[in-house]
């Protein structure tokens, strides 16, 4: 009879739920806040970024090996932001507050840098104070920690483009 009456429970607590003539499932629909629809839109409400992890999209990006008469780091870091990525071939596009910015990795005597440029068609100058945030980020941004200060070009209130050295090792 036990096991009869159990199995009679659970189909009478599940049809509980819902009319024997209506067999419409609930569905999972996403947790709370989730967009229940995706929009390829970057700024609307519902939009989903198709990307893999920003350091492995990086790391499919080309990186300038260059060679520089000068040894000091200023000078190095001033020859990898001008040759820094400003384009989705040979960047990765990041936000830097309230503007796009392009990141990108360049080698310059041995010394890698992570360079973070504005794009060629858009502003020329990054926001005020984005050096402090892009120094906070490189870890996230590139999987390596910094290996020394945030070098930019530019004035120092609204830069152009902005190296700090890697630490990959």
């Amino acid at each position: 009879m036990k096991n009869f009456l159990l199995p009679v429970a659970a189909l009478m607590s599940l049809s509980a739920c819902a009319s024997w003539f209506q067999r419409e499932g609930v569905g999972f629909t996403g947790i709370d806040g989730e967009p229940k629809s995706v929009t390829a839109e970057k700024g609307s409400a519902d939009f989903v970024a198709r990307r893999l992890s920003l350091p492995a999209e990086l790391a499919g990006k080309p990186t300038p090996r260059l060679q520089s008469d000068k040894g000091d780091l200023d000078s190095l870091a001033g020859v990898a932001i001008s040759n820094g990525g400003r384009n989705p071939t040979t960047a990765v596009e990041v936000g830097a507050g309230s503007t796009d910015a392009y990141l990108s990795t360049v080698e310059v005597n041995g010394v890698l840098f992570a360079v973070l440029r504005t794009p060629e068609d858009g502003i020329d100058r990054l926001p005020e104070g984005a050096g402090a945030g892009f120094a906070r980020s490189v870890p996230r941004l590139t999987g390596c920690l910094a290996g020394g200060q945030v070098y930019q070009a530019g004035t120092a209130k609204r830069p152009t483009g902005l190296a700090v050295p890697l630490n990959c090792s």
